[in-house]
């Protein structure tokens, strides 16, 4: 009778573990980059719809004298304030998720105060990153054209 049973190890099985949290984590950095691409992207378009609604504005800004880098400032901030918002409700979104969670699992867990801080920074470095196209495109105006715009 040939034999039917196989022998696994600890190591074997840790191994084995170790391999499937390195995919996970993969697949998880992999999934949220994609995430924060598009919501990049969606922000770039929401500032490059103010940019183009606001046009008179900053025309009229850049007539009183208003500078480049006083317009980039001001689409700048818009954006960070507009994505570090968005950072502060998904962490609390998040937060209330995870203690329902636990609530419903009967389980003991804490999330590190760092995480919440790093959320949110990385958030405002997203709306900076991505309001800054639009953030020129309104500095680069000619104040002449800006204020013909209908």
């Amino acid at each position: 009778m040939p034999n039917t049973f196989d022998l696994i190890t600890q190591d074997q099985i840790l191994d084995v573990v170790g391999k499937f949290t390195t995919y996970f984590f993969l697949a998880m950095v992999s999934l949220s980059s994609v995430a924060l691409l598009v919501g990049g992207i969606g922000v770039m378009a929401i500032m490059m719809v103010s940019v183009t609604d606001r046009t008179k504005e900053i025309g009229l800004r850049k007539a009183l004298g208003a500078t480049r880098r006083e317009i980039l400032w001001q689409f700048l901030v818009e954006a960070a304030t507009l994505t570090f918002i968005g950072g502060l409700l998904g962490v609390a979104m998040g937060l209330l998720a995870g203690e329902g969670l636990k609530a419903v699992l009967k389980m003991e867990s804490a999330v590190p105060l760092w995480s919440a801080f790093l959320a949110c920074a990385v958030s405002i470095a997203i709306g900076l990153a991505f309001g800054l196209i639009p953030a020129n495109r309104a500095a680069r105006m000619d104040p002449v054209e800006a204020l013909r715009h209908e």
